[in-house]
């Protein structure tokens, strides 16, 4: 295989792509779908009786039968009143309105408007179903065979998207799809909470995540409502000092959640793999797809990430012959569906990418399957090379020209590309304090920073509690293109450890700062984060069966990072960081071997981590480096 084209010349392309609707893009997009769309609300019973919310807005003039799109959500449809319209659609949702689609927007069973219960990810029933069994497919099936019959010239073609909840929605559409389905783009999906999606990294935590979301979503709902969400008031900006002050996970519900947040309660009985995680995983589902697939997610997406690269993979491993398709950008967590996709943080792309897709992958996907009309872009994976900053459209992720490459940890804080040299079981060591835990950003923030993942590292890198390797300068471009692997030989003096690897971009110190500058930001030695991720030790064998460190016992773990696609310049320099705390990000690891839920602040202790960079213990990261063209 050759790589594909890059998308020389993109701003032009995007001007080209933007052009053709100037003419009406004219009127303001309130106004536009107030004068060209009628609102109607329905309540559409399911089999079992429920009715569901829906909220759908037909085009008043259209001169042919259009296609619908579905959306399905657990977040609310608003605004509720069939005289109040939608006032500020995203960028990409306001593109089909200029289409004319017929847009569909439902309040999952259990949720605001919705009858039912509302079930968290719920599980799937693979068997075959009574008459009276539920879940997301069946709900998805039911609506579109009501809006296939009922609304008035459609076109009896569905497409469905939704990103993170929402692409789980996507997702379940496409399993068990109904015939009118012929396109689905699960953007970011929720896949594998206990796996890598949202709550869960390799067994770690993500506190402010988990708590802050349920905080606010997880409380039970008495009746359907239109206001079903509640917020919750921190008193402080300061993340990092209010989860320190919260002190061990089991507080949360002590002091703030009070048993009144089911799922809170769920998650931290279930804190490894077990039934009631697995029947939650999308992922075995996917198999016998019909719908064309768009998958979508950004590189520096802390939340679902690991759900756009993994569900299309199971999507392609099981369905080789369907149309399966990958989109990976720049962005953070659903920045494509709400801005142009030009910055991130202090990094400028040069282009609108957000734009950019919306208008040139995928209207022209829908458009294709929905309507017959036009070509969609033929490619297996689009994905944007950070560092290079243009777009790639491949036969197949990741490339065949990415051959699988070694990068070592050596003596004096370098990286070596051979094996260091000696025989001794040379280390480099530090001391873990749960009570003084690494941030994992310098900014006062709650959960989160959007462009944490391309943060600035310098402040970690000064740290004692940091092991910071790094390359000469590079001489030439180096590119990762694929997952990431760090085998690392290790020891601690406790029973449990995180073990937190990132992977740096060092820039020259004469790079010039960005322009504009609000927060005055220098490049110049800027070390972008471009790809780090947590293994909680005990699960360094599986998931569902945890074992101890023996203390001081030199062991393996292989710590899995998502995959990247970035080009380290010549004459910057790839920098690793290691590194057993990432806080508030990552709940804190007492060092002891234990359900840290039920963790007590006498539970942690101060434990001392070596990494061992000498053979035969040698620790690198097994990566996949692009042939150079």
């Amino acid at each position: 295989m050759r790589l594909a084209a890059v998308c020389l010349g993109m701003s032009f392309l995007v001007t080209i792509a933007l052009t053709g609707s100037c003419a009406s893009q004219s009127v303001p997009d309130s106004v536009f779908i107030r004068e060209n769309f009628a609102k109607h609300e329905y309540q559409i019973p399911m089999r079992d009786g429920v009715k569901l919310f829906t909220t759908v807005y037909l085009p008043k003039d259209a001169k042919e039968p259009r296609p619908i799109l579905l959306a399905r959500t657990p977040y609310g449809v608003r605004p509720y009143g069939s005289d109040e319209f939608i006032k500020d659609p995203s960028p990409v949702r306001n593109r089909y309105f200029r289409e004319e689609y017929i847009l569909v927007y439902q309040d999952v069973r259990g949720r605001f408007m919705s009858e039912g219960t509302f079930v968290d990810v719920r599980p799937y029933i693979a068997e075959k179903k009574g008459p009276g069994d539920i879940d997301e497919t069946t709900d998805t099936y039911d609506t579109v065979d009501w809006l296939i019959k009922n609304l008035p010239n459609n076109n009896g073609r569905v497409g469905v998207s939704g990103i993170s909840y929402g692409g789980f929605y996507a997702s379940m559409a496409a399993i068990d799809a109904h015939p009118a389905v012929k396109a689905v783009s699960p953007q970011a999906p929720v896949s594998r909470w206990m796996g890598g999606d949202d709550f869960f990294h390799n067994g770690a935590f993500l506190l402010p995540h988990a708590f802050d979301f349920y905080a606010g979503f997880g409380h039970a709902r008495v009746s359907p409502n239109s206001s079903d969400y509640r917020l919750f008031d921190h008193g402080t900006p300061d993340g990092y000092a209010f989860f320190m002050e919260m002190g061990p996970l089991k507080n949360a519900n002590i002091r703030y959640l009070k048993d009144s947040v089911a799922f809170w309660n769920e998650m931290t009985r279930h804190w490894k793999w077990d039934e009631f995680w697995k029947a939650r995983d999308v992922l075995p589902h996917l198999r016998n797809i019909k719908p064309a697939m768009l998958f979508v997610g950004g590189w520096f997406d802390t939340e679902n990430l690991w759900g756009a690269l993994n569900a299309y993979a199971e999507t392609e491993r099981h369905n080789p012959s369907a149309s399966n398709q990958l989109v990976m950008g720049p962005w953070y967590h659903h920045q494509w569906g709400s801005d142009s996709g030009s910055v991130l943080g202090p990094l400028a792309w040069g282009t609108p990418t957000g734009a950019f897709y919306v208008d040139s992958i995928e209207v022209p996907f829908f458009r294709y399957h929905l309507e017959g009309k036009g070509e969609p872009r033929n490619f297996e994976a689009a994905v944007y090379q950070t560092g290079k900053n243009v777009w790639r459209f491949l036969d197949r992720w990741p490339p065949n020209e990415a051959d699988s490459a070694k990068i070592y940890l050596s003596a004096e804080g370098k990286i070596s590309f051979t094996p260091p040299p000696g025989k001794a079981p040379l280390f480099d060591e530090y001391v873990n304090d749960p009570g003084k835990p690494v941030p994992y950003t310098d900014e006062i923030v709650h959960w989160y920073n959007h462009a944490f993942m391309v943060g600035d590292q310098r402040f970690a890198s000064r740290r004692p509690d940091v092991l910071s390797y790094r390359s000469d300068v590079l001489a030439d471009d180096l590119t990762l293109a694929g997952p990431i692997e760090a085998r690392l030989l290790v020891s601690t003096s406790g029973t449990d450890c995180d073990w937190i690897v990132k992977v740096i971009d060092v820039f020259p110190n004469d790079s010039p700062d960005p322009e504009p500058n609000p927060k005055g930001v220098k490049l110049g030695g800027y070390q972008m984060l471009v790809r780090g991720d947590v293994l909680r030790g005990k699960f360094r064998e599986n998931m569902s069966d945890p074992k101890p460190f023996v203390p001081g016992k030199i062991t393996t773990v292989n710590v899995k990072l998502q995959d990247v696609f970035h080009t380290f310049k010549k004459g910057h320099r790839l920098m690793v960081h290691i590194q057993s705390s990432w806080f508030p990000m990552i709940d804190r690891n007492p060092g002891k071997f234990m359900d840290i839920f039920l963790a007590e602040e006498k539970d942690f202790e101060r434990t001392t981590q070596r990494v061992y960079r000498s053979a035969p213990y040698l620790s690198y990261l097994r990566v996949f480096q692009l042939r150079q063209n």
